[in-house]
């Protein structure tokens, strides 16, 4: 089966033979949402899948797969996100490589100071374990006469936390589907803002490794978000 995210729910799909086109995954999704074709879009790995005419091959489509689609009932989460409309708004200067790269540094930076706070007091809440075995105390070894006093480390390395945030969520209880849903959304569209950061081709090596590692990044948010979530 193949997992396909759309909004709330997690629908299942078996999966479709190798040479089936991108456009007849997106036609199914279609009719069985209920949602216009070209109302959203499908997100994959972290990368937008755009052409219709692809085989579900060539983006690694495969057993267990997941697909997160954007749109019907996201849409609204994306507008509230977008800037307000100006009235007549000025010309604005056509993006350089620097503006472009740090529009993407600054997509990550909240990404990193808003949003992964968050998923970590998510994901530790999920595992109270771990939080008991990381504070339990544990007596260090008593050098010997002569010896080089030794310290002592966890034999479970600890995944990097970010500092957290001042706005960063504190869970008294278990999380509950819906503070998943929020932070799986946030982060889906932080994938489409950098997504749709507009690349001068070849000609920008700089900025497209920066949206890269970014999108890299961001997704591996995503998936431990999720993981830890599955594994609840």
């Amino acid at each position: 089966m193949i997992h396909v995210k759309w909004d709330r729910e997690i629908l299942h799909f078996p999966v479709p033979p190798p040479e089936t086109k991108l456009g007849k995954l997106r036609t199914d999704l279609a009719e069985y949402t209920h949602l216009p074709l070209g109302s959203f879009k499908l997100i994959h790995a972290g990368a937008v899948m755009k052409d219709d005419s692809t085989p579900l091959t060539a983006y690694k489509i495969r057993e267990n797969s997941t697909i997160a689609l954007i749109g019907g009932h996201s849409l609204p989460l994306a507008s509230a996100l977008a800037p307000p409309a100006r009235p007549q708004p000025k010309m604005k200067e056509p993006p350089t490589e620097q503006s472009t790269i740090t529009a993407i540094r600054s997509e990550l930076d909240r990404v990193r100071t808003t949003l992964v706070p968050d998923v970590d007091a998510l994901v530790d809440a999920l595992t109270p374990s771990a939080a008991t075995t990381a504070s339990s105390p544990t007596s260090a070894p008593t050098p010997t006469s002569g010896s080089t006093p030794t310290q002592s480390f966890s034999s479970t390395a600890q995944a990097p936390h970010f500092p957290p945030h001042p706005t960063s969520a504190s869970y008294t209880s278990k999380p509950t589907s819906s503070d998943h849903t929020r932070l799986s959304e946030l982060l889906l569209q932080s994938l489409l803002r950098l997504d749709a950061m507009h690349l001068a081709g070849s000609d920008w090596p700089e900025a497209r490794a920066e949206r890269k590692a970014a999108v890299r990044e961001v997704q591996g948010v995503l998936d431990r978000l999720d993981g830890a979530w599955s594994a609840r």
